[in-house]
């Protein structure tokens, strides 16, 4: 399994346990906010590894957006929930499709 995806399964279980209605808007709250900017740095770590990888960004830029607007009460815990999911599901897609490359002329 690649980094890229270990991190993917990473941020994406934190999303989701920070998107826990009432709990994780009290530690976000609580911390003084400092889960939005770990997650932010988490998820361009993410996206880097992603891109070197050649494996789907969409749930990273995702999770970039979602740091950025999370402090806004409700918008934040939807958007915490959206993209837990959605990197947890780029996470299990296979990579093979993704880092497949047509054959070379010169092998065929």
């Amino acid at each position: 399994m690649s980094g890229s995806r270990i991190m993917k399964w990473v941020t994406g279980a934190l999303e989701v346990f920070l998107g826990i209605p009432v709990l994780g808007g009290l530690i976000i709250i609580g911390t003084s906010y400092v889960p939005l900017f770990v997650m932010l740095v988490l998820h361009i770590i993410t996206l880097v590894l992603s891109s070197s990888n050649k494996e789907p960004k969409y749930g990273s830029i995702m999770g970039i957006v979602t740091s950025l607007v999370a402090w806004i009460p409700f918008l934040g815990m939807i958007m915490h929930i959206i993209t837990g999911i959605l990197l947890m599901v780029s996470a299990a897609k296979k990579t093979s499709v993704y880092n497949a490359q047509p054959p070379h002329p010169s092998n065929v």
